[in-house]
């Protein structure tokens, strides 16, 4: 099973992957392989973030 990523990672992938649609650098084929990427490293940085605000 794969491990999850630590937030840090998350966020810095994220950050790349936001960087990258900015400087048109993904083809329309590469960007919707992204947003997907994107939007499952948002869900999992907000998890982290709620987890850690119960705690």
């Amino acid at each position: 099973m794969k491990q999850e990523p630590r937030y840090e990672e998350a966020f810095a992938e994220l950050q790349t992957i936001v960087r990258k649609m900015e400087n048109d650098e993904l083809d329309i084929d590469q960007m919707s392989e992204q947003l997907e990427k994107a939007q499952a490293l948002i869900k999992l940085c907000k998890d982290k973030l709620t987890k850690t605000d119960e705690e």
